[in-house]
């Protein structure tokens, strides 16, 4: 064979691949994901850095790309009931209550019979004091 195609140039040397055979035993990816968290290789202590807002538009922005996340990921899993959750609430904390309304609103839109959606709505709205529009949901 053309040593070309199985060498590689690596720091001024050149590699050579010495047994090309397949292995008798083959390994998946997946397999491979599965020990490297079985030996810890994962660090459950990272965290990233605590992000600094200084004005308004760096808010904005923020919220914006944050926007933008939550929507793509509905997009890709529609019916994933707790990411419509999830975005409300965020909203919530934000105090955007319309958006949280539209949100919740459009999650009933996809399943009207999940009754932890219409739960979280009601308890937003009462948590926020918002007695009349708890009502309704009710």
């Amino acid at each position: 064979e053309d040593d070309s195609v199985m060498g590689r140039q690596i720091g001024g040397r050149k590699t050579q691949v010495k047994n090309k055979s397949a292995a008798e035993r083959q390994i998946t990816a997946e397999q491979m994901l599965r020990e490297s968290m079985e030996r810890g290789g994962i660090d459950d202590t990272f965290r990233p850095p605590k992000r600094v807002i200084t004005d308004h538009q760096e808010l904005g922005e923020l919220r914006m790309q944050k926007r933008k996340e939550y929507e793509d990921t509905i997009r890709r899993s529609r019916t994933n009931m707790g990411v419509w959750a999830q975005y409300a609430l965020w909203e919530a904390s934000q105090k955007e209550f319309e958006r949280a309304r539209s949100i919740f609103e459009r999650a009933i839109d996809v399943d009207y019979r999940n009754q932890s959606i219409w739960l979280k709505y009601a308890e937003m709205e009462m948590k926020n004091r918002f007695v009349n529009h708890a009502r309704n949901v009710w």
